[in-house]
């Protein structure tokens, strides 16, 4: 069964002969009885009563029309729908992006996505960059922005950026030198990504190192936004860890001090998508322009 049977079938059963269904198709007459011809041999059942002047229906014609005429309206509304997707008219764009993405000049990437495609519907999703992975990997979202290391089986991943990470503290002391994992594991540590703890990629990475040093890494405090600890830091409670591109944001407290890592300490951001599934036209351009974006920032800060 095919849609042009379909078709043929219902244009004749809505104008009445084969003559004037054909027209609708623009084919010839002889076709457009063929095709009803072999979708009745496949049912096995005559669809019309011929004989007369006007082609009307039998009890299985009756039957199957309804279910033709979905059949042609669902193929349709596909149609209109791939073709919309792709001039960018309409469709979704699902993609994950960086917790702190306000620091990579990611938070106006649905404004300024927005206002070039106003029909594409956006639904843009923020969290650590393991959760990102995981939910590309099953499917949730079409792609997404995230730290290395992620678990990537099933996944492409793209490396867009590298930014360091620094040592961060109030202490004039502690940050006299480039900081070796012996002396971070000794720090009063406010490290944040707390739900995630060990899985988020820095901390991954921190955890490998104080391993390999044969040095354990006990927070003495753990909370979930940068923010809220380099203001613990800023308060002299303890010391952090943060990116380049969070220590140059307006945001960043006057009077903390860096130090870089002795065995020099990096974020680096990658594109995640599914292997073996092409992104959407409406999520490939939001990945686009996310790329783009980090493109500027690598120049502007020198990365």
């Amino acid at each position: 069964m095919t849609l042009n049977q379909l078709r043929a079938f219902v244009e004749a059963e809505r104008l009445g002969s084969f003559t004037a269904a054909a027209r609708a198709m623009d084919i010839a007459q002889a076709s457009a009885s063929e095709l009803v011809r072999r979708l009745e041999t496949e049912l096995d059942a005559e669809l019309f009563a011929r004989g007369s002047r006007t082609l009307t229906l039998t009890s299985a014609g009756q039957e199957l029309l309804p279910y033709a005429r979905q059949a042609l309206e669902a193929a349709e509304s596909g149609t209109r729908a791939v073709r919309s997707l792709s001039s960018l008219g309409g469709g979704t764009a699902t993609f994950g992006v960086l917790r702190n993405a306000d620091y990579y000049l990611l938070s106006n990437l649905v404004q300024m996505f927005h206002a070039r495609y106003p029909s594409v519907r956006v639904r843009l999703v923020g969290q650590n960059s393991a959760e990102t992975a995981a939910a590309v990997a099953a499917g949730r979202i079409e792609a997404g922005l995230v730290v290395l290391p992620i678990d990537d089986e099933g996944l492409v991943v793209t490396p867009l950026l590298r930014d360091e990470v620094f040592f961060v503290s109030a202490s004039e002391e502690r940050t006299r030198a480039p900081m070796t994992m012996e002396a971070f594991a000794r720090a009063p540590l406010v490290l944040y990504d707390a739900h995630y703890g060990w899985q988020d990629p820095t901390r991954r990475q921190l955890a490998e190192r104080a391993q390999f040093a044969g040095v354990g890494i006990e927070p003495l405090i753990e909370l979930e936004h940068v923010e809220a600890a380099l203001g613990l830091v800023a308060a002299g409670v303890g010391d952090t860890i943060a990116s380049r591109a969070v220590i140059a944001g307006s945001a960043f407290p006057a009077g903390l001090r860096t130090a870089p890592f002795a065995d020099p300490l990096y974020d680096t951001i990658a594109l995640v998508r599914r292997r073996g599934h092409p992104l959407s036209r409406a999520t490939r351009e939001l990945a686009r322009l996310a790329e783009d974006t980090l493109r500027e920032l690598r120049t502007d800060l020198g990365l």
